[in-house]
């Protein structure tokens, strides 16, 4: 099978940054809304100054301003916009017009996400599916039945999406959600230990994810 894209997100730290910047991630994650892992844009803009990363830099937002989300975007020359609130097609329409961002929109998995695809899918670049949890937007670290990832993951590929798939990924659960064949991985609290971005976490993580990739084949 091909290697899923890889993204760590809610990096809240230089230290954070370091040891992502040093992994085999394709995407680096801030979290810029309420959640343990928010950051400011001054802090996030010193710490990118600080470390060569050569990995695409996403910016997490949940029902903010579009202007906001565009000036930001502009200050830290964000890669990609990632929506995780209860943006809408046209929020989502104008900021490819306010940036050169990618557009991604994240969905909760519930009966209704397959259609909310198609009501996104003119306007964004891509998906990240979540699991569904009361009172949460994400980063809880619960799983939902990835018996269900091809189904996103075939409705993405039709337009040419990216879809990817977060909620419960950690090193012990990758295998288990690679034979389903996620296009691509988000992580956060899989891959921390105390609140933190963890080296031999992470190195564990890719290593599973390098060895079932190369014997999938």
């Amino acid at each position: 099978m091909k290697k899923p894209a890889l993204k760590y997100c809610g990096i809240r730290s230089l230290q954070d940054l370091r040891l992502a910047a040093d992994s085999q991630a394709d995407y680096l994650g801030f979290i810029f809304a309420d959640s343990k892992r928010k950051v400011s844009t001054a802090d996030v803009k010193k710490w990118l100054s600080q470390v060569r990363t050569g990995k695409q830099i996403v910016g997490v937002f949940v029902n903010e301003t579009m202007g906001t989300i565009a000036r930001i975007a502009y200050e830290l020359q964000l890669d990609v916009i990632q929506l995780h609130g209860d943006e809408t097609p046209k929020d989502a329409e104008a900021l490819r017009l306010l940036t050169h961002c990618e557009i991604w929109k994240a969905l909760h998995h519930n009966s209704t996400a397959i259609q909310d695809m198609d009501r996104f899918n003119d306007c964004v670049d891509g998906f990240l599916i979540d699991s569904s949890v009361k009172g949460a937007r994400g980063g809880t670290g619960v799983a939902f039945a990835w018996e269900c990832v091809p189904e996103y993951q075939q409705k993405a590929e039709q337009t040419g999406k990216r879809c990817f798939i977060a909620g419960g990924v950690n090193p012990d659960t990758i295998a288990d959600l690679l034979k389903w064949k996620p296009g691509g991985v988000d992580l956060a609290s899989g891959i921390e230990k105390n609140g933190q971005k963890d080296v031999n976490l992470i190195r564990l993580l890719e290593e599973r994810m390098k060895r079932y990739v190369s014997i999938s084949k």
